[in-house]
């Protein structure tokens, strides 16, 4: 956590992290797909589940709701989650609040 000092009293007080954007959301999303094609098991995991293969990936990944779905994924497994999370350095809340981003229900909002 980020300390700064409060003018009014002199006393440190938590730096407030800015809302992330949705440009930010999808380079997490981005990213733990690119954590997931780092070993083929967890690659393979996710296009097993998602009924895709390597050739048609990339096709998907144009699609919408396809970044909401690869952090669905991560977010599903809590030690999957954990260590993307520590691999990213972020606190692994980051994940749900960028789901919430891209989510469709946001976009219809």
């Amino acid at each position: 956590m980020i300390l700064r000092p409060c003018s009014a009293t002199g006393l440190a007080k938590p730096a407030r992290r800015k809302s992330p954007t949705r440009q930010d959301a999808e380079a997490l999303a981005l990213a733990a797909l690119d954590f997931l094609g780092q070993e083929d098991e967890r690659i393979g995991r996710f296009l097993s589940l998602s009924g895709l293969d390597p050739g048609t990936l990339r096709k998907a990944a144009a699609e919408p709701g396809f970044l909401s779905g690869v952090l669905d994924h991560v977010a599903s497994d809590e030690a999957l989650l954990v260590h993307f999370a520590e691999a990213a350095g972020i606190p692994p809340e980051r994940v749900g609040e960028a789901r919430r981003l891209l989510s469709p229900e946001a976009d219809s909002g």
